[in-house]
């Protein structure tokens, strides 16, 4: 007797349509996104879209909402991926019931939200609070460096502008001269109605690039005015000539004020991007910051800098905590990339108790300079971490922290910013730390109930 084998047609028509909500099961994190994003005050996402009815009908926004949320929670960032997706991919038909925008949709859509998405993070772990899955006793920071959309290739240190700028500018006159001797030459030849193109469309290669390169140098420029005036410099302290100087000893500037140096560099791509190291050598990057929580590891700030140090990003990721939850932690766990004198001090000013290390993790307290007179916060910073109940307390950071790290570059494969420019960056990352603690929060079992 033959194997009878479960009824197969694939050409078989439905005798009545089938519903979407039988095509997964029920707790598929394609219907966890959707119903937490209907608890959650969407109202914002409609603004773009009022008018006066007389514009074409555009796709719901909650609908392209869920669908990009659900695809960063799944590693797909593309728009183009999450296009195709939209045809092959069940949980994403399921989401869009239906539609099927096109790539230049969702890019539209995810560049037109991107200030949304850091308020929906912010709701998102205001829920988690309410919830009860946030304690904040303990909190660990770090960062990341994350590729930006530009290739180092692209960058020019100030020097390398400083010569090429020499250099088209010599061209370009040496062209002009060209230019009007051909002009002259063909006038008589062939009369005054030549055209004469290649020399000019040479020139005009030439003015663009001497052009850009100008622009970045006075950006560059810039920024170093800014950074000589932040340390309390002025125009006025110019650079002085050691053999100047009374006694003959160094001037106290290397450089003018304004002046980079000569291995500050800019890409043209993405001027706010900065070459920065990484475990696979120097890249053209962002360094995104992460805050994440003991007890569900979930991220409660976030922010992107292109600022290659981590120190500098202490303070304002201490404040967008008390925003994002209302309250200051109790603990605080950093790394060596955040230890300095005036962090230490803003910890204890907050009443935050602090374990940052102060050099590498198996020496804790070796490497720190400064004793208590000259650096007194980290003399007690010393003290605490050689304490063994601080030691084992300081050791939890690299469980709380790395491992989200850990899943944002290995589990959903986010290595690489899509957009450009710092703003856009954080907007972006916003879009990322939203998609994982959902994807994290569906894993505890916590559905919310929708508003209605």
């Amino acid at each position: 007797m033959g194997t009878r084998y479960r009824d197969y047609q694939p050409d078989q028509a439905y005798l009545l349509p089938p519903s979407p909500r039988d095509w997964l099961s029920e707790d598929h994190l394609a219907y966890f996104i959707s119903d937490t994003l209907d608890a959650l005050d969407l109202g914002a996402l409609h603004e773009r879209y009022q008018g006066d009815g007389r514009r074409n009908q555009p796709y719901h926004p909650e609908m392209l909402l869920k669908v990009l949320v659900y695809a960063y929670a799944t590693g797909v960032f593309s728009s183009r991926k999450i296009a195709r997706k939209l045809d092959e991919d069940i949980a994403f038909r399921v989401l869009a019931a239906g539609n099927r925008p096109d790539f230049r949709t969702m890019n539209r859509f995810r560049g037109e939200h991107l200030e949304l998405f850091s308020k929906l993070f912010v709701e998102v772990v205001q829920l988690a609070k309410r919830m009860g899955l946030l304690k904040l006793g303990t909190l660990a920071l770090d960062g990341t460096k994350v590729k930006a959309n530009a290739s180092k290739h692209k960058a020019m240190s100030y020097e390398r502008m400083q010569q090429d700028e020499q250099r088209l500018e010599a061209e370009i006159t040496e062209l002009l001269r060209r230019a009007e001797a051909i002009d002259e030459a063909e006038d008589e030849l062939y009369g005054p109605d030549s055209s004469g193109d290649e020399i000019p469309e040479e020139l005009r290669r030439r003015e663009q690039r001497l052009e850009k390169i100008r622009e970045a140098k006075a950006a560059l420029e810039a920024e170093q005015a800014a950074a000589d005036r932040a340390k309390g410099r002025s125009p006025d302290d110019q650079r002085v000539a050691s053999a100047k100087r009374p006694q003959g000893g160094r001037s106290k500037y290397s450089r003018d004020f304004g002046v980079p140096k000569p291995k500050a560099q800019r890409n043209f791509t993405d001027p706010e991007s900065k070459i920065m190291k990484t475990s696979k050598g120097f890249e053209q990057c962002y360094n995104a910051q992460a805050v994440v929580e003991e007890g569900a590891q979930l991220i409660v700030a976030a922010t992107v800098g292109s600022n290659a140090a981590d120190n500098g990003y202490l303070e304002e990721l201490l404040d967008a905590v008390k925003a994002n939850t209302g309250r200051k932690p109790e603990r605080v766990l950093a790394d060596a990339g955040y230890k300095g004198e005036k962090n230490l001090i803003e910890l204890e000013r907050r009443k935050i108790r602090g374990y940052v290390a102060l050099g590498r993790e198996s020496r804790q307290g070796g490497e720190a300079q400064g004793g208590a007179k000259d650096s007194p916060a980290t003399a007690r910073m010393r003290k605490r971490l050689k304490d063994e109940r601080g030691r084992k307390r300081y050791r939890r950071r690299k469980a709380l922290v790395e491992p989200v790290f850990g899943w944002v570059k290995r589990v959903l494969g986010f290595r690489d910013f899509s957009l450009r420019g710092l703003d856009k960056a954080q907007g972006e990352w916003d879009l990322v730390a939203l998609a994982l603690n959902l994807k994290r929060m569906a894993t505890m079992d916590c559905r919310p109930q929708a508003t209605v």
